[in-house]
């Protein structure tokens, strides 16, 4: 029976998997990985402010927006 060609290139990179010898790192400590978490949700939400700062109209709302980010940049500071 023929073989698809999802399956030979699953298969490929299963083999290639197997070839390489995989890095193995020191694991990071508990509180890294806690402050790795929050730089990058704090990194998240401050990309999502900058683009509705982009696209907002209302003055109030742009005040607002401006607030947050200014909160957010004074919390990636602090991580």
């Amino acid at each position: 029976m023929a073989r698809g060609w999802e399956s030979k290139s699953v298969e490929s990179q299963i083999d290639e998997g197997r070839d390489t010898p995989k890095r193995r790192s020191s694991p990071k400590p508990p509180e890294e990985i806690d402050r790795d978490r929050k730089r990058k949700s704090l990194e998240m939400s401050r990309r999502r402010i900058l683009s509705e700062l982009e696209s907002t109209k209302s003055a109030a709302r742009r005040t607002s927006l401006q607030a947050a980010l200014k909160h957010l940049d004074a919390e990636l500071a602090k991580v």
